[in-house]
């Protein structure tokens, strides 16, 4: 099987250099020229919860030859046209493009390449780019040994092709395969759009968000909205990393200390993380807030619900897109709070 990974950055440099050390060939695509020449100069650089160094083939978008069998997609969304643009002529009629992308990508992916190519995957690991050839994995090991990956067919089917893919990704972690994929893709999307969007909109890590006890009401606010919404919608939540992300839906404000200990258990092996969005604002790129926290709100306005912390979080983000800075702790939580006695 011929294999590739579009996006070999934070994340993808990790995968791809345990794929290739688990026996398999993989070419890691990117468009960043300092980092290819990098991870073919030097190999791929784990650091952080890994240490470890693998040789690895990576290439330019324009470098690709032949078709691919399986492709991880692992490109932020803002480039999904751009980078499905450039993959589609390596594709044939029985390729897989698996989504491993934060948010829901996968109606706009299966639309440009034909929801026959299309699967669904989740990511349970967070990870941090360094430097050219350098990640970071920021999640203990045990964590990504038990829960590195969900993927599952759009309709919900289990097919052989599955079992396949499963077989790669189980030489990073262990791999789940869901029929309920769209149900992972909303629990993951609360993920992202808690703890992420708090760790993007305040500039740090979730340790940050898990210890201060602002940051952690309006967390609770965030993940109460996406469940409202997701419900909503008909999403019945699927169990991620053996929880069930459904418990964190409030009765009202008074509920917010009976989940306190859940918020621990599940992102307490993540506190090291550092949000990719908030790495973009370091970076001066666009983020991909309207996918995470703004998809939440977009899907809120479609079915009534209102979403106001969800919208406070891509309202932060953008502040700082457009001003190309990264945003201060101190201020964003003193806002968050302000924010949170208006709405009480």
């Amino acid at each position: 099987m011929r294999v590739a990974i579009m996006g070999s950055g934070s994340l993808g440099t990790i995968i791809g250099a345990l794929i290739t050390a688990g026996g398999q060939a993989v070419d890691l695509i990117d468009i960043n020229q300092e980092h290819v020449e990098a991870l073919n100069r030097s190999g791929a650089t784990i650091t952080g919860f890994m240490d470890l160094c693998v040789p690895v083939k990576a290439l330019l978008p324009h470098e690709m030859e032949g078709t691919y069998d399986l492709v991880f997609l692992l490109t932020k969304q803002v480039y999904n046209q751009t980078s499905l643009d450039q993959l589609l002529p390596h594709l044939h009629s029985d390729s897989i493009v698996c989504t491993l992308q934060n948010g829901i990508p996968e109606e706009f992916v299966a639309s440009y390449i034909g929801r026959d190519r299309t699967i669904g995957g989740v990511v349970g690991f967070g990870a941090a780019w360094i430097g050219p050839g350098v990640s970071e994995l920021a999640t203990e090991m045990e964590t990504v040994k038990n829960y590195a990956f969900d993927i599952g067919e759009l309709d919900g089917s289990i097919t052989p092709r599955l079992v396949e893919v499963k077989r790669i990704l189980d030489l990073v972690g262990h791999c789940e395969i869901l029929p309920n994929i769209m149900g992972i893709k909303w629990s993951k999307l609360l993920m992202n759009a808690t703890f992420s969007g708090m760790s993007a909109a305040l500039g740090c890590r979730f340790g940050e968000v898990l210890s201060n006890e602002v940051a952690m009401f309006s967390l609770a606010h965030i993940a109460d909205e996406t469940i409202k919404v997701a419900r909503a919608h008909g999403i019945q939540f699927e169990l991620m990393q053996g929880k069930d992300f459904g418990f964190l839906e409030l009765e009202d404000e008074q509920d917010i200390p009976n989940k306190m200990d859940f918020y621990q258990e599940v992102w307490g092996p993540h506190s090291n993380t550092k949000a990719s969005m908030l790495q973009d604002l370091e970076k001066q790129r666009k983020s991909e807030i309207d996918y995470i926290n703004g998809f939440v709100s977009q899907k809120g306005r479609e079915c009534g619900v209102k979403t106001p912390f969800n919208d406070l979080v891509v309202q932060f983000v953008k502040e700082a897109e457009n001003t190309k800075t990264v945003p201060d702790f101190t201020t964003n939580l003193a806002r968050f709070k302000s924010y949170g006695a208006v709405l009480k």
